[in-house]
């Protein structure tokens, strides 16, 4: 019993220290392990499934790897970046729809234009400054989000505490200078298909 108490120990230390609490490394999602509200196996299910979805977009077209992201949070898929044609866009929404235990998809992605260096540089900018003030906002637990802008539009996937966190996201993010529009995928705890006792 000591035993399986110590290796248990030891994998989470060694998980925990090679990728860091809050990295997007092993679980996938950039949650942290000890605050997400999902159990260890959901997590591990989203990481599994996130991992399987990543590896056959790669192989459809390794550009995928850069201009892709993907998120998976208690069965559902996130997809944002950009893609060349629309039809990629469908292809890719039945490629996620085929991952083994997926319950939904939401494909935010946008068909690709030319380059803009001061573009992506403002969408960085917002990225960070929205980071920031959910970091300082005591109503908003921010380790359990993530954040994409993609021509000052900023995409916010996570999973919220209540209805009041969930506005107070919209709200730092609508205070954001120069940001178009805000597109939240938050699902809320009492939504999990499994939860933390």
């Amino acid at each position: 019993m000591k035993n399986r108490i110590l290796v248990n120990l030891l994998l989470i230390f060694f998980l925990t220290g090679c990728i860091g609490a809050s990295s997007p490394g092993v679980f996938g999602t950039g949650v942290s392990i000890a605050m997400d509200p999902r159990t260890l196996g959901t997590q591990i299910d989203d990481s599994i499934m996130d991992t399987s979805l990543d590896a056959r977009l790669v192989s459809m077209n390794k550009n995928y790897l850069i201009d892709v992201k993907t998120k998976v949070l208690d069965g559902r898929i996130f997809i944002t970046g950009k893609v060349d044609t629309p039809e990629e866009k469908l292809k890719i929404t039945k490629l996620a729809w085929e991952t083994k235990g997926i319950r939904s998809v939401k494909n935010d992605l946008k068909i690709k234009e030319k380059f803009n260096f001061k573009q992506s540089a403002k969408d960085l900018l917002i990225t960070s400054q929205l980071r920031s003030a959910m970091i300082f906002n005591k109503k908003i637990k921010a380790v359990n989000y993530n954040i994409d802008t993609i021509k000052k539009v900023i995409y916010v996937y996570g999973i919220a505490h209540s209805n009041e966190e969930k506005d107070e996201i919209i709200n730092e993010a609508k205070e954001i200078l120069d940001v178009k529009d805000v597109v939240t995928s938050i699902l809320f705890v009492e939504d999990l298909r499994i939860k933390k006792d």
